[in-house]
Formats: structure tokens, C-alpha cells, sequence
């Protein structure tokens, strides 16, 4: 009976070992059942599985003035000028790891996430500042930087030509798992 618990240990623990993440930014093709297809940015076609209770978050456009001090937000930046310059200001959910970290929507880019202790004009937009636990960021916010929110939708969101963004589960199989999606709509993108 030890051998067989040690063995089924060592199978769960590879098992685990072998999971890792994708963020996965696309088009969608087809939702089928619990499979939804995406044309990834890169070309790629591929299949991701939607959990039975997985959320589906709708892109709604915002402005800076809507996000209040003390919402937990994801700036992602690039650096120009010798200062972080925003690409995109989204809220995010806080179970979203917080830091400044090296990000993927273009070379060179950081994603910040945190919370907003404030935000003051500054020349051509505003300039925020973003506390998380061991640091501190300021970003410059150009006028006309998407800054996005999300109302909670269902499956039905997701549909033909409209683009997501996800952070998949690869299994050790190589089948794509997701339990979250961000989706756009009239035009208001996940592009993070």
C-alpha cells in the first residue's frame, strides 16, 4: 500500500511539475462546447479549454478619472524619456500577482501591477503612481492611452472576430486550460 500512495505521489508531483503558463493574446475562430478557438497574435491556431466555471470579463473603455486611489490596476509600459510611459491601464483582479515585471505585448515592455495612490496632471496626460509591497512605480499616462475595466459577461461574449487575452494552463499533454478570459467588445480590446 506505501509503494502504491509513493507512486501515485510521484505521478500527481510530475504531473504538477509539468504544468506551466501561456498568455495567450488572439482572434477568436469558434466556441465549441467548452472549446474555444483562437487565431493567436502569432499566427497560431489554437484550442483552449474553458473551465466549468470559468469567467468570462468583458472589455468596457474607461478614463483615468474612473479609477479611484486604492484600485488594484496593470499598467503595462515601456520606458521613453528616461521615465515608464503607458501603453494600456487596465483594472485587474487582485489575485493578479503585484510587481514591475517584464512583459510580452512589445519588446521591451513592463507590466506594473498595483495599487493607484494617485494620479496628477502632468505635461500631454498624468502621471500615476503605483504602490505594490516592495516597491513603488510612476507612469506617465499620455492622453489617449486605452484604459480599460471589465464587466463580468458569460460564454455568449464569446464570439467570432472578437479578440481575447488569457493566461492558460499548459498541461503536461499540451492541452491549453483556462479558468478566466478577457474578451473585447465595440471595439474595446484586451490587448495586455
Amino acid at each position: 500500500m506505501k509503494k502504491l500512495l509513493f507512486l501515485a505521489l510521484m505521478v500527481s508531483s510530475a504531473a504538477v511539475l509539468a504544468q506551466s503558463n501561456m498568455r495567450v493574446r488572439g482572434t477568436i475562430s469558434s466556441l465549441d462546447g467548452d472549446v474555444l478557438s483562437v487565431k493567436s497574435r502569432e499566427g497560431k491556431d489554437l484550442k483552449l479549454t474553458l473551465t466549468p466555471d470559468a469567467q468570462i470579463a468583458v472589455a468596457k473603455k474607461l478614463s483615468l478619472s474612473d479609477i479611484k486611489p486604492g484600485t488594484y490596476v496593470g499598467v503595462t509600459s515601456v520606458a521613453q524619456g528616461g521615465k515608464q510611459v503607458a501603453k494600456e491601464v487596465h483594472l485587474i483582479p487582485p489575485a493578479a500577482p503585484s510587481g514591475h515585471m517584464d512583459w510580452d505585448l512589445v519588446p521591451g515592455s513592463k507590466m506594473t501591477n498595483a495599487n493607484l495612490q494617485a494620479a496628477v496632471a502632468a505635461s500631454g496626460g498624468n502621471e500615476i503612481t503605483l504602490k505594490y509591497k516592495d516597491g513603488e512605480q510612476k507612469i506617465t499616462v499620455p492622453n489617449g492611452t486605452p484604459i480599460i475595466g471589465f464587466d463580468n459577461g458569460d460564454r455568449s461574449a464569446l464570439k467570432k472576430g472578437e479578440t481575447i487575452w488569457t493566461n492558460a494552463r499548459v498541461e503536461g499533454d499540451g492541452k491549453l486550460v483556462t479558468n478566466r478570459v478577457q474578451v473585447s467588445k465595440d471595439g474595446v480590446k484586451p490587448e495586455h
